[in-house]
């Protein structure tokens, strides 16, 4: 079986993650891991069978000459570390958020142009099992051919304390944009996924932790081009009513002019056609790694895809409609109103950094 060399930048909280996911798929061989703590560098190193470490990511690439790198850094290092790899020719897969401003991921966007090279976005959410299992019950008319209204509800309860996000992600705490621009974009894309693409938001933003930065809470109403809605409920401050609120992320309930579809907080989906009795489908997510084992179907996506020559389901082309909408929403905040997604001025808002 022929293997694709990888090496990964970044050896953080998350790419422990993103290692054990690389040691379960057969095509791929991690050769290397660079982060400018040793120590850190070190100890993934240990704890997924990587025989080498570097602290500057120049010479790792030089010397290993990886056919692909996967970067697990914060988003200020990412276009620099990209324009390092696509220049040597190696393929990447690039965690969110991709760059600070959707200014920023533009300029990503003009390196990639002209680069012997593949791209990816790691964008894990759409990937999450129940997600792919409720595409496939949309598409066979499980709540009819008309969908009405989406609705999620998110709570994670990790953003209430002085020290939120405590020692996972602390940086969280000084990012000028938290709840949209870091975790929103999830469920952004994922209802892109679902549903196609979003013409028109409406939201507001909150910022319920003094300690924090940027804002932790939102209501966000969403317009699809199929006319259909979308409602997403979300705040990082208030606990749930359950103990995991890192496997769903919260509740989702979808309706149409058939019936209605819920998923809950352990992933279980639950069908009520009108007129007859709830279904309760046999559909059981994984346990394994990150969310169902999102990470796993992510990076598995990205393998397959560089041996077909087939395109990325997240490619940046792709990605830059769920970055638009995400803009769109801060805009929206900004200036009070209904904002048009096709008519957002991206060249003023790229840019802002302003609290929430």
């Amino acid at each position: 079986m022929k293997k694709l060399k990888g090496a990964i930048i970044g050896s953080g909280y998350f790419s422990q993650y993103h290692g054990d996911a690389w040691t379960r798929i057969p095509q791929v061989e991690i050769v290397a891991v660079c982060d400018k703590d040793e120590q850190k560098a070190a100890l993934f190193s240990k704890n997924f069978g990587i025989n080498k470490i570097y602290t500057d990511l120049e010479t790792m690439l030089d010397r290993e000459k990886p056919d692909f790198l996967d970067i697990v850094t914060p988003p200020v290092t990412h276009k620099s570390i990209i324009q390092s790899a696509v220049s040597r020719g190696i393929h990447v897969i690039c965690q969110k958020p991709l760059a600070e401003t959707f200014e920023e991921v533009l300029e990503i966007r003009e390196i990639l142009k002209n680069a012997d090279a593949r791209f990816m976005v790691h964008e894990n959410w759409r990937f999450q099992p129940w997600y792919r299992e409720i595409k496939s019950l949309l598409e066979q008319g499980a709540v009819g051919e008309n969908r009405f209204q989406y609705f999620f509800k998110m709570r994670t309860g990790d953003g209430w304390r002085e020290d939120a996000y405590l020692d996972r992600q602390p940086y969280f705490r000084k990012m000028p944009r938290l709840l949209m621009h870091e975790t929103g974009v999830h469920f952004v894309d994922t209802f892109r996924y679902l549903e196609g693409e979003i013409t028109e938001v409406f939201a507001n933003l909150k910022t319920l932790n003094p300690n924090i930065k940027g804002e932790d809470a939102g209501l966000i109403f969403f317009r699809f081009k199929s006319g259909c809605t979308a409602l997403l409920d979300a705040n990082r401050y208030n606990e749930p009513f359950h103990e995991n609120p890192r496997f769903t992320f919260g509740e989702m309930a979808i309706e149409g002019n058939k019936g209605s579809l819920e998923l809950n907080h352990k992933g279980k989906i639950t069908v009520k056609p009108l007129g007859r009795s709830l279904e309760k489908l046999p559909f059981k997510p994984s346990s394994n790694g990150f969310s169902g084992d999102s990470v796993y179907h992510c990076q598995k996506h990205f393998i397959e895809n560089l041996f077909t020559d087939s395109p990325f389901e997240t490619n940046l082309d792709d990605y830059l409609k769920t970055l638009q909408v995400v803009e769109a929403i801060y805009q929206s905040h900004y200036e009070g109103r209904k904002i048009s997604v096709s008519k957002l001025d991206l060249n003023q808002l790229s840019k802002s950094k302003s609290k929430i």
